[in-house]
């Protein structure tokens, strides 16, 4: 008996030798070190919008007040773990002594550990208890800063810091993360039965349903005076063990939090551009249309909303949630082909260059266009054709031919730098996509093209865009500032786009705002974006694994999205018709033969003529512009080789006579006859005119077009591999 005392005397100067050296903590102190394991997605008015798990070591949520937690759960958890707690200053010398009896006889006791020893054991890990259980030293340190936490902790702070504190079952800790993973309900929500289950936890956390069932029912025996039938109990306890109700992540912002947050502490908190009712409106309305567009085989839908001056992410929804099979994907960041949403930045670049106007006519009529891959024959929408339309017209009704034609003026090499500059980051160069690159055979995602579009609507100036707030970089000129006017103003006309899509389409609004559709190619895309003053929006609908779509049109698909988005951002905000930048005219224009009707039309300054005809109808009403132009269709730009294009790599057979393997050399004249082009490789001169055949040999080269002069109109590197031809090859049969 002598020696036990000694011992336990022993014990106990240690235990409080051990809590002298040691500050007990403040509840304050504590509630602030709490970390949870999920970061905050904040909007930007500070509303959280998207809760992300950071942590994948331990599941916490949120430190929850005691006033928020079910009363039911604070009375099951007194009488399962404390009778006494409301009584006791720390330490329940009644259950000590029943404890030491009972240990004495070896019987099985409840254990004296209060809610406050336990409670000192989780703020301190010298008194945690593990596998091998607490050793006397602890126990008595256990006891001891039990009552000094009483000393300075109020009763339901002690209550409330166990509740948040106190492992659960696995991964679980704290009421935030049970309530939510096994119930799928905030804590203030928990019933008596789920409390009951709750109590039950707290005693053996990683217990089988059987046997939390039990102690669940004799918890629930205790909270209720009545006869409690536990009959159901078990199988809500087998129930409530297997959910798992809380993912991890939760909100309206998935995507952006993903974006934002991976890598962050658990319990950050990051404000975000984000309009937080806006992106719900994003959100819901996408996930409506789609939900109506479903029985046409669409699945999956993007939103992205921009403030024009600022770059700032108002709004990105990366999916339609669980109405995708790719939910996880962010579609406004996934490349995707564009279709005709690209044509915008194609007529910009030509009217820049001088090359077109907005009333100039192209002919929308079958072509046939030689490339490297063989002959590309672009087609229209409904396969019809209009004849000569004027530029205004090609664009704002989406026509096709017209767009290549023009795409053939401009070069795709320079049609993808034009791009590349916008942002949209091609991942091949012009060659490679050839006049396709005029309909949106490039991938691109849905953020940069609403970016290239927020382009157009700040005239020409192009920034990156912002998820956060903060300093943004100065915007370069991407575009020709009067250019990018009069597109963003044919983009505003329901009058010119009425030939496609009717006068009183979605895509016309009560105010102010330019718009463009696209679709792509086998129908597996299909797109709008524009702006109004203040705005760009993106919407794009299809399906994340690339099926096709039935039967959706440009107005069907993307367009109702855009549209709605559209009038919620302008319900009590005004956007006029921007003003025209220097260097932008405006002339009144006729066009010949009745092609279309007389109109005040937008130029750059020095391109404007009153008539727009075909052959000679023209030419005695074109005046005389600076630098001696007469006609839009032969201005005195540069001369401009169109094909081959670019980096384009031939290889020879030498099985095929070479007559079979000439390279045919293409160039536009501009403003210089045609008699006056020369054709160079190398040293060697190897064609006049507009046209001729090369018989290419292996090597590199470089291909010039010079003037009678020899002055270097346009050249192109090409490369040519293989063996030179057998003289005695035969045609191939």
């Amino acid at each position: 008996m002598t020696s036990w005392l000694l011992r336990v005397s022993c014990a106990l100067l240690l235990g409080l030798a051990s809590l002298a050296t040691q500050a007990v903590p403040r509840f304050e102190d504590v509630r602030q070190a709490y970390t949870s394991s999920e970061a905050l997605l904040l909007d930007r008015r500070g509303e959280p919008i998207e809760r992300l798990r950071v942590d994948a070591s331990v599941r916490r949520g949120d430190w929850v007040p005691l006033a928020a937690i079910s009363p039911a759960l604070r009375h099951a958890l007194v009488l399962s773990e404390d009778r006494r707690f409301y009584e006791h200053s720390g330490v329940d010398w009644r259950a000590v002594g029943a404890a030491a009896w009972a240990n004495l006889w070896n019987t099985r006791t409840r254990g004296a550990s209060t809610l406050t020893m336990q409670l000192a054991g989780l703020v301190d890990d010298d008194w945690r208890h593990t596998t091998g259980g607490r050793s006397v030293t602890q126990k008595l340190g256990q006891a001891l800063m039990a009552t000094r936490l009483e000393q300075g902790w109020r009763k339901d702070q002690i209550l409330e810091a166990y509740l948040n504190l106190v492992p659960f079952r696995g991964e679980l800790v704290g009421i935030d993360a049970l309530a939510r993973t096994l119930f799928g309900k905030a804590p203030h929500g928990l019933d008596d039965v789920e409390s009951a289950i709750a109590a039950a936890l707290v005693r053996a956390p990683n217990a089988p349903a059987a046997q939390v069932s039990r102690r669940a029912c004799g918890v629930l025996h205790a909270m209720q005076a009545e006869a409690t039938d536990c009959t159901a109990l078990d199988l809500q306890a087998t129930a409530a063990l297997a959910r798992r109700a809380w993912p991890a992540g939760e909100g309206i912002a998935p995507h952006v939090a993903r974006r934002l947050l991976a890598g962050r502490p658990g319990g950050a908190r990051i404000t975000s551009t984000l309009d937080a009712g806006l992106q719900r409106l994003a959100l819901q309305t996408l996930q409506q249309h789609v939900k109506e567009l479903s029985g046409q085989h669409v699945e999956d839908g993007a939103v992205v909303v921009l403030d024009n001056a600022s770059g700032e992410v108002l709004a990105w929804v990366g999916s339609t949630g669980d109405l995708s099979d790719a939910a996880q994907v962010d579609m406004a960041a996934s490349r995707r082909q564009p279709g005709s949403t690209l044509k915008p930045f194609l007529y910009a670049e030509a009217i820049a260059e001088k090359r077109l106007t907005a009333a100039s006519l192209l002919h929308d009529s079958p072509a046939h266009l030689q490339t490297a891959s063989g002959m590309y024959i672009p087609q229209n929408y409904d396969r019809q054709f209009k004849g000569w339309v004027s530029v205004r017209t090609a664009l704002a009704s989406s026509l096709n031919v017209p767009a290549v034609r023009a795409g053939a003026m401009v070069t795709p090499d320079t049609l993808a730098r034009q791009l590349d500059a916008l942002g949209l980051n091609l991942r091949e160069p012009g060659g490679y996509y050839g006049y396709s690159l005029a309909l949106g055979s490039a991938e691109v995602t849905l953020a940069d093209l609403t970016n290239a579009y927020r382009a157009l609507a700040n005239l020409g100036r192009v920034a990156p865009i912002a998820f956060t707030p903060g300093p943004r970089p100065r915007a370069t000129q991407a575009l020709d500032t009067g250019a990018a006017f009069i597109v963003g103003d044919i983009l505003s006309d329901p009058e010119a786009r009425a030939a496609t899509f009717g006068t009183d389409s979605l895509l016309a609004t009560r105010f102010w705002s330019a718009v463009k559709t696209g679709t792509s190619k086998d129908m597996r895309d299909n797109w709008a974006v524009g702006f109004s003053r203040r705005y760009t929006v993106g919407v794009w609908v299809g399906n994340a694994g690339g099926a096709a779509m039935w039967d959706v049109s440009g107005t069907s698909g993307a367009a109702p999205v855009w549209a709605a988005l559209m009038k919620q951002l302008h319900a009590h905000t005004p956007s006029r018709p921007p003003a025209p930048p220097p260097g932008v005219v405006r002339a009144a224009v006729r066009f010949g033969e009745g092609l279309e009707a007389a109109r005040s039309e937008w130029f750059l300054k020095d391109t404007q003529q009153p008539l727009f005809a075909i052959d000679t109808e023209a030419g005695d009403a074109r005046p005389d512009w600076a630098g001696g132009l007469k006609d839009i269709k032969n201005a005195t730009v540069p001369a401009r080789i169109t094909a081959p294009q670019d980096g384009v790599i031939l290889a020879l057979d030498p099985d095929i006579p070479p007559a079979r393997q000439r390279l045919q050399l293409a160039a536009e004249a501009g403003g210089a006859p045609a008699s006056s082009l020369r054709w160079w490789i190398g040293a060697r001169e190897v064609g006049r005119g507009a046209q001729a055949d090369w018989l290419p040999w292996p090597g590199r080269h470089v291909l010039q077009l010079r003037d009678a002069q020899g002055r270097v109109l346009d050249e192109r590197r090409l490369e040519v591999r293989g063996a030179l031809p057998k003289p005695s090859a035969r045609p191939p049969a």
